[in-house]
């Protein structure tokens, strides 16, 4: 028989962190209205990243008119493979991924064309707001398409991988990585279908997956396995999460980071309301991990070393 004290009780012991205390316990008290742009603003979040000296995806255009969609053609005519995104956009929602072109028309990543005049009806929409934070009048994006690592070949349809890292005062406490499906379109959004797996911090190595609700092993494009993959490159992720708190200012961020072949990491984003489902990728709640950095702050031994604090997570936050 189900019993919802028995259900509280177990979800306080792998310390599940709900929306409402998300909001109101880390987000609300760590994160300050006024640096709120500084990752709403992916043009801005790039700006930053830049002055920081951390790696992000190239800029090839920034649209910001209307009239200048239709010159847009021309300008990216040097580049096959680009992203489309709007700046305030949330959730995935409007970015663009295209890989290619047949005559005049471009190639999405799911491999279906669209028409110029489709690509451009899709960019007015963006500036519209259509696919921005409160449907607020926006502005575009154009940059550098990642080519993914070759470990994901297997592990990801027609789409590029990403690695989410929630950090905390500047301390990394879990990861996961998403994976692209059919259902996603290529694109590694949970909410769209993608698949969220796991990091063990410390490692680096992918414990377990989930698709939507249902947990899982193998890609159910690929039917490959998504367990036991290491993550290239996990100590230069680390310390770009690390160093992310002090590029944000927010002290319960979302880095959202790619990791290209050729040009290794880079800061695709950053969030300041980070979704939760990475508790469920991860089997492991957050609330315990977040403990114990509050518990940092309150003797003062939080650390103003990014290779201090990793080295904290990496010995305290291990995935079982």
């Amino acid at each position: 028989m189900f019993n919802p004290f028995t259900v509280a009780k177990r979800l306080r012991e792998v310390g599940l962190v709900g929306l409402n205390s998300r909001n109101a316990d880390y987000v609300l008290l760590h994160n300050q209205r006024k640096y709120y742009p500084r990752v709403d603003d992916k043009l801005l979040t790039k700006e930053l990243a830049l002055a920081a000296g951390l790696p992000v995806p190239d800029l090839y255009a920034v649209v910001r008119e209307e009239h200048q969609i239709a010159s847009l053609h021309e300008k990216l005519a040097p580049y096959p493979n680009f992203v489309v995104k709007p700046a305030h956009g949330s959730g995935g929602d409007g970015i663009l991924v295209i890989h290619g072109r047949r005559g005049e028309r471009y190639r999405r990543a799911s491999g279906s064309f669209m028409t110029r005049e489709e690509f451009q009806h899709h960019l007015s929409n963006g500036l519209s707001g259509l696919y921005s934070l409160g449907g607020q009048p926006d502005h575009l994006l154009v940059e550098y398409c990642v080519e993914f690592d070759p470990l994901f070949e297997r592990v990801s349809y027609k789409g590029v991988p990403d690695i989410r890292i929630i950090t905390f005062l500047g301390y990394p406490v879990m990861a996961m990585i998403r994976l692209p499906t059919r259902m996603s379109d290529g694109k590694a959004n949970l909410h769209q279908g993608a698949i969220g797996v796991g990091i063990d911090i410390p490692s680096g190595i992918t414990k377990r997956g989930v698709w939507g609700n249902e947990p899982v092993r193998e890609h159910p494009d690929t039917e490959h396995s998504i367990v036991g993959l290491a993550i290239p490159r996990w100590p230069e992720l680390l310390m770009i999460a690390a160093r992310s708190y002090e590029l944000s200012g927010l002290g319960y961020v979302g880095v959202d980071i790619v990791l290209d072949k050729n040009r290794g990491p880079m800061v695709l984003e950053l969030n300041a309301r980070p979704g939760l489902a990475i508790q469920i990728a991860n089997g492991n709640g957050l609330r315990h991990r977040l403990d114990k950095i509050e518990a940092l702050k309150k003797t003062g031994k939080l650390s103003a070393d990014p290779a201090e604090r990793i080295a904290f997570a990496q010995a305290n936050f291990a995935t079982t």
